[in-house]
């Protein structure tokens, strides 16, 4: 039977505006490493017409391979409320119960505030949410910090029990596009690696034979 050539889904998950160039660099760079790129700023996301754009993106996440997420000063959109969490908030939570493999990337302005606010408020997130900042083109929405604790997994308590939180800083789009050459082109090459040599019932058994566990 012939190798499937189903390219992997990637999805990339993350605000837009203001961040336009960065993220269309990002995608020129993942559909050349021969993933299947869904972003909404390419217009790559499947959508229903049927559903709410909260659902499409719930369902996009559910059904991709891989999930890169980018957390930006930007908020982001889909808040019927000013008290509902954008999608972008949303498709991380879903991608972590999912248990998708993901990446994240955090903008540096994000990963300073928190470090301040930290010091400010001495740790307390409780103090944290009654804070109260004016909306700028710097920094949108306070629960962008938010979703950096959950993407570092602070929800879980004990730090070792704490898995796929690696949350990368980057300062600029060559940063950023330079993490996600560097970690996809690598598990591209895994994930080939495994296939060419796990995949091939003759490769597993000569494998097990050159370590005396064949028949």
């Amino acid at each position: 039977m012939a190798k499937s050539e189903k390219k992997p889904i990637l999805m990339v998950s993350s605000a837009v505006y203001g961040f336009e160039e960065l993220l269309s660099r990002i995608y020129a760079t993942l559909s050349t490493l021969g993933y299947e790129v869904w972003m909404s700023h390419a217009g790559t996301m499947p959508v229903d017409p049927q559903l709410t754009a909260l659902e499409s993106c719930r369902r996009a996440v559910k059904g991709c391979d891989l999930f890169l997420g980018v957390i930006l000063p930007r908020y982001g959109s889909g808040k019927e409320k000013p008290a509902d969490d954008s999608i972008v908030h949303e498709e991380l939570r879903v991608a972590i119960a999912e248990k998708k493999p993901r990446w994240i990337l955090a903008h540096d302005h994000v990963v300073f505030a928190r470090s301040f606010l930290e010091n400010v408020c001495g740790g307390s997130k409780l103090k944290r949410t009654d804070l109260k900042i004016k909306r700028s083109a710097v920094f949108e929405d306070l629960r962008v910090l938010d979703m950096y604790d959950l993407a570092t997994r602070q929800d879980v308590e004990v730090y070792r029990d704490r898995t796929g939180n690696w949350v990368q800083k980057f300062g600029s789009e060559e940063e950023a596009n330079l993490f996600a050459v560097s970690q996809f082109r690598r598990y591209q090459e895994a994930e080939a690696f495994v296939d060419e040599t796990f995949g091939d019932p003759e490769a597993i058994k000569k494998a097990l034979e050159e370590k005396g566990g064949g028949a």
